[in-house]
């Protein structure tokens, strides 16, 4: 029989499975039509989430990862231009990121009033977790000006990043949160990168910075991180054994409560060391001015209790592992604004060094989604 009279072979796409003929032709539609079918069931799934929620949450849910974008990395910024405009005082740009708390504070009110709600009762071990957390918040930030002071904002941010490391530990011995292999892979990624800028500690110091002043602030910066992860673990201890609940205005107490004590301290330290006084002296010297002085570090502290809210505002409304994935975000933002503004050199360890970074970040949140389908 002559094959060219043979139907079968102008219908291949179509052929039977159990006889399949010569060519890729059916293989390549069944790979089509899977992709296909996926694409479609991952659309469905979003729409399926956005329409579950009102337009406000998406509207508030973007407003809220725009201020973690831009706020944060825009502190540290302005944190290292307070240096390089001729600021010389560790406590007074430590004093800027806890000044704007009453920000945070405005926003409680309305909740009270309009939601009608009541404050949360206070008790003495409740104080005891606010002052305690508040000393450390102090202490961190503290660490985190010597970093901003000696370090460029590109290696500072990236240093910085070791915190998701030290939060993973802390959780573990602490709160008791799963370690996966995932979270133990970006600890790993993330220390990795971190030694890598240390290897490279030459290529990116500013001019004056003696190799004391560099290594100290590298050391404090990771200091600063493993302090952070310490705090972002024992807040989560306070809510397990001392609040029980995880409302929104629950956690906007903790965070005016803490940054409170935060304020206190470093007003304190402050007033002991004598920086309020010489505050007039170093506006008269800073670059372009006291309204420059002014506006640095007004918007410092506006900066970073926006950040602070954003924050606070996706961890309500979303999870830990969306905050993670735009903590992962602005530390490329960070590093990629100081090279424009303050043109820090970008060698090739600091560029692996971000890749790991955000590598590492990236395991950390698959592996958090994965434990908490399991579950």
């Amino acid at each position: 029989m002559d094959d060219d009279n043979d139907p079968t072979r102008h219908t291949i796409s179509i052929a039977p499975t159990d006889h399949p003929q010569p060519g890729a032709g059916l293989v390549s539609l069944d790979s089509n039509s899977s992709l296909q079918k996926r694409v479609a069931e991952l659309w469905d799934q979003i729409q399926g989430t956005y329409l579950r929620k009102p337009i406000s949450y998406w509207i508030l849910l973007f407003l809220s990862s725009i201020a973690m974008l831009v706020a944060f990395p825009t502190s540290s910024l302005l944190s290292r231009m307070y240096y390089a405009n001729g600021g010389k005082s560790k406590w007074i740009i430590s004093w800027a990121a806890v000044a704007g708390w009453p920000m945070t504070a405005l926003f409680l009110a309305p909740i009270y009033f309009v939601r009608k709600v009541s404050p949360t009762p206070f008790s003495f071990k409740l104080f005891l977790a606010y002052v305690l957390l508040g000393f450390l918040s102090a202490a961190d930030n503290l660490m985190y000006a010597w970093a901003y002071a000696y370090l460029p904002a590109s290696t500072a941010s990236l240093l910085a990043a070791s915190s998701l490391a030290f939060s993973a530990l802390f959780g573990y011995f602490i709160v008791k949160n799963n370690l996966n292999l995932s979270s133990l892979n970006a600890i790993v990624i993330i220390t990795v990168g971190a030694v890598i800028i240390g290897l490279d500690s030459g290529s990116d110091r500013y001019p004056g910075v003696t190799d004391k002043q560099y290594n100290l602030a590298f050391i404090l910066d990771i200091l600063g991180s493993a302090l952070h992860g310490l705090i972002f673990a024992l807040s989560e201890l306070v809510f397990i054994r001392l609040l029980g609940r995880r409302s929104f205005h629950v956690v906007l107490e903790q965070q005016v409560m803490v940054s409170l004590a935060a304020f206190i301290f470093t007003s304190i330290g402050l007033i002991v060391n004598k920086d309020f006084q010489g505050m007039r002296s170093e506006a008269r010297d800073f670059k372009n001015g006291q309204v420059s002085y002014t506006l640095v570090l007004t918007w410092a502290a506006i900066t970073f209790q926006l950040g602070v809210l954003g924050g606070t505002a996706i961890l309500f409304l979303a999870s830990t592992v969306l905050a993670g994935v735009l903590n992962a975000v602005r530390v490329p933002i960070t590093s990629i604004a100081a090279v424009i503004f303050f043109h820090d050199p970008m060698s090739g360890f600091k560029i692996l060094s971000l890749v790991l970074t955000v590598w590492g970040f990236a395991s950390y949140i698959v592996g958090h989604s994965s434990s908490k389908k399991k579950a």
